[in-house]
């Protein structure tokens, strides 16, 4: 089977750590086609930049019509429900597949993001899922986005205090890493602490595997229905009453 993985900003270094750990979760005989937005912002910390990467990251997937399956890769699940209405294939954001597949492992878990302006937006999401109550505290690094392509040990060890007080003060079970570009980390930082470091890109490319293989695809009746034809003048004329 053929996926998509998008990163629906522009910085081709976090499409790339996508990519490895993309194809380090799936199975051998699963292709990823690992891309990014070519217009729009280079991160997306907030609501602001996700308005303005959404036109962008559908004219991505435009460009491959012929997955099995698609998986965006921010966690704020930006455009997911865009997309789902454009295709009817499965299509998985990392923020949706990470959040679930943490309540299967652990009773409460914690999430460690960005910026704190980007808090709002993951609580808003765990409401909408459904999971806000297995959410013991989503926890703002005041990391900037980029900043996390330097891996450097300053910005790891931010990381690392927060899950220390997630598993102290929230008495977090597991940890959610909150963005795409801290994919890196998950190993690393479960061997650590040890306890359960969710990355939300391994899950949904895992997830979105399990969809296409039981056969499963997005409805279109109702919420994701396809987008209607636009009539020509002389049809809506003639519909006129």
């Amino acid at each position: 089977m053929k996926i998509l993985v998008v990163n629906p900003n522009t910085t081709a270094s976090m499409t790339r750590k996508i990519a490895t750990a993309a194809k380090a979760a799936a199975r051998s005989d699963t292709q990823i086609i690992a891309t990014n937005s070519q217009n729009g912002p280079a991160s997306i910390q907030g609501y602001l930049d996700i308005a303005e990467c959404i036109p962008g990251l559908i004219a991505e997937v435009k460009q491959h019509p012929d997955v099995d399956a698609i998986v965006i890769a921010c966690f704020d699940d930006t455009g997911l429900d865009a997309v789902r209405c454009l295709v009817d294939v499965p299509v998985i954001g990392i923020g949706e597949a990470a959040y679930h597949a943490a309540s299967m492992i652990a009773a409460r878990f914690s999430v460690i993001t960005t910026l704190s302006r980007s808090v709002s937006g993951l609580e808003t999401n765990l409401t909408r899922y459904g999971l806000a109550s297995r959410c013991a505290k989503v926890r703002a690094t005041d990391i900037p986005v980029l900043q996390l392509e330097r891996g450097d040990v300053a910005t790891i060890d931010k990381i690392r205090q927060e899950i220390k007080s997630a598993i102290n003060e929230d008495k977090a079970e597991a940890i959610v890493l909150g963005c795409a570009g801290m994919t890196d980390l998950m190993d690393q930082l479960a061997k650590e602490f040890g306890l359960p470091v969710v990355d939300g890109v391994a899950c949904a490319v895992t997830l979105v595997e399990a969809l296409v293989a039981a056969g499963l695809k997005t409805s279109k009746l109702g919420t994701y229905a396809s987008p209607e034809f636009v009539l020509s003048d002389e049809q809506n004329s003639s519909l006129a009453i």
